[in-house]
């Protein structure tokens, strides 16, 4: 399955690959971390292809909503009116593994599908719908960084929030990578919390901080621009090496100038699409949350729920010089 192939906009199906027939009308809330974000709004949006798309397609009332914020209390209120509305699924990237939990734990007890994306909250949805593996995005993002950087120097990473599930997962993954590259040093990890000033002010505070630093690694699409668009300078360009997860259309002025070589992601709209599906299908009760069950997402293909209730898109992509300008997300 291609990380980044595009979702069609077309009708799609309305059943299952064995005849099930899906519900229509269902009430869909799609809640991405933020609003704002334009990450979000590719991987939700219907001119993108993303969820609203998917449930658009398929006859459902569909809505993202979130709060501005990438934190629990800004994302937690809006759930909570979601389901005052009478949600039947909720489409969430989580901003916390565990403080979203009472909620959704309450609400999937009186019915309500709870369907993860892009960040999990493990102990309390449905299903997860996985954008890649967890250990291919960590290593991805090392070995880039250090093909860069002939493997040795001193490097740091700009994540999101603190709390942030995948981000989390991703840098545990990053520091096993790294145990290949011994001359490489994780000197600092700081946080932006996915909003552009203080994701800015953070990678200054590390250039300013250590200033024999080599590389970044921003596993989040607001902190690479915003990190790229601190370094596109003659003091910075091509001296201190970034790479991370970003959006072709957002990163495509810094690979062109050499600020950026390589960076990775696959398509949001695929997996907000592919998220939307899931939760139909689950809400429909066409298909259940266990291993071995498998559904077909439309013109994206046949997927299978694996290992713990979690559904993977596909491997991450790697974009740099000779390809980014065949993608526009």
């Amino acid at each position: 399955m291609g990380a980044v192939m595009t979702a069609g906009l077309g009708m799609a199906p309305a059943a299952t690959a064995a005849g099930h027939p899906l519900k229509k009308g269902l009430k869909v809330f799609v809640v991405p971390k933020n609003l704002g974000n334009s990450y979000f709004t590719t991987a939700d949006s219907v001119k993108s292809g993303g969820a609203l798309a998917a449930l658009k397609a398929l006859g459902e009332q569909g809505q993202e909503t979130s709060g501005t914020a990438d934190s629990p209390s800004s994302q937690l209120p809006v759930i909570q009116a979601d389901l005052s509305k009478g949600a039947n699924a909720l489409v969430i990237s989580a901003t916390d593994p565990t403080a979203l939990c009472p909620t959704l734990n309450a609400a999937m007890k009186r019915g309500v599908v709870v369907v993860t994306y892009d960040s999990d909250a493990p102990a309390c949805r449905s299903l997860f719908i996985n954008q890649a593996s967890p250990q291919g995005i960590g290593a991805v993002e090392v070995d880039i960084l250090a093909k860069e950087l002939h493997n040795q120097g001193q490097i740091a990473v700009v994540s999101a929030s603190a709390s942030d599930t995948n981000q989390n997962t991703w840098i545990g993954y990053m520091k096993t990578e790294l145990k290949k590259y011994p001359k490489m040093k994780l000197v600092s990890i700081v946080y932006g919390n996915d909003d552009t000033a203080t994701s800015t002010q953070v990678t200054q505070g590390l250039l300013s901080r250590y200033p024999n630093l080599k590389g970044i690694i921003s596993p989040t699409t607001v902190g690479i621009a915003a990190a790229a668009a601190v370094l596109d300078t003659a003091k910075y360009r091509g001296k201190v090496k970034l790479t991370g997860l970003g959006t072709p259309d957002e990163m495509k002025k810094y690979v062109a100038d050499g600020t950026v070589q390589a960076f990775a992601l696959w398509n949001p709209a695929s997996l907000g699409y592919l998220a939307a599906y899931a939760a139909v299908e689950l809400a429909s009760h066409s298909i259940t949350n266990a291993k071995g069950q498998s559904f077909t997402a439309g013109k994206l293909g046949k997927f299978t729920v694996g290992a713990g209730h979690t559904v993977l898109l596909g491997p991450p992509f790697v974009f740099n010089k000779s390809n980014i300008n065949k993608f526009n997300f």
